[in-house]
């Protein structure tokens, strides 16, 4: 998978893509976090402003569009679900140009999400991959009716199934919710997946949880 990665990569000369450069201080007028402690710092305030109901929707200004319309320095990737109840730029409180977002359903990753997110740690150069769960996932809904039922997944659907599965199986004997005894588990191997591949080595990874019914975003151990 890793030898794929760079030769899709190098195929498509990403490098002449990027933007950022080594540091960025500043977008606009707002400080910008340059290291992963202060990405996350900044990460989680936002969300405790979006949760709380005081989100400030930073970073809309027409001024800044055509400021990012000749380069961008996102802080932080988001790895996350496409659930419409998990966008990261309101979860975070974030705007234009802060968060590189990669989203698929149930945060399968596969060879376009890990292209991706190795585009903004080593092109953007971004300190921090967050990988963001949520419960009362859609995708490890339907991975655990098949599990229950044995009925065939249709198309393209097999996949977040195969993917999901192992931490289904892994977390079926626990006590409680089965389902987000799977999320969590399926989340934190994503993060644990991100972090043992070397492409990622200068970025920290850290997964969390989205509480659909608090709006509060909480770390996984």
């Amino acid at each position: 998978m890793a030898s794929n990665r760079r030769a899709f990569l190098t195929a498509t000369a990403v490098g002449a893509l990027a933007t950022a450069p080594t540091t960025a201080t500043a977008v606009g007028t707002r400080p910008r976090p340059t290291t992963a402690p202060a990405a996350l710092a900044e990460l989680l305030d936002g969300n405790r402003r979006y949760a709380s109901g005081h989100s400030r929707h930073p970073d809309e200004s027409r001024p800044l569009r055509h400021q990012l319309a000749t380069a961008q320095h996102p802080f932080a990737v988001i790895v996350g679900c496409i659930d419409s109840r998990v966008p990261p730029e309101l979860v975070f409180d974030q705007g234009l140009g802060d968060l590189l977002c990669i989203r698929t359903a149930g945060e399968v990753l596969d060879e376009a999400v890990l292209a991706s997110i190795q585009y903004g740690v080593e092109e953007l150069r971004i300190p921090l991959v967050l990988v963001l769960g949520h419960e009362r996932c859609g995708a490890v809904a339907a991975t655990l009716a098949h599990l229950e039922t044995g009925a065939p997944v249709p198309g393209h659907l097999a996949l977040l199934v195969d993917e999901i599965a192992p931490a289904a199986r892994r977390s079926r004997a626990l006590p409680g919710d089965w389902a987000e005894h799977t999320m969590t588990a399926h989340t934190a191997w994503v993060r644990d997946a991100i972090r043992a591949d070397p492409a990622f080595a200068s970025a920290q990874v850290v997964a969390a949880r989205f509480d659909l019914d608090t709006g509060l975003v909480s770390l996984l151990p």
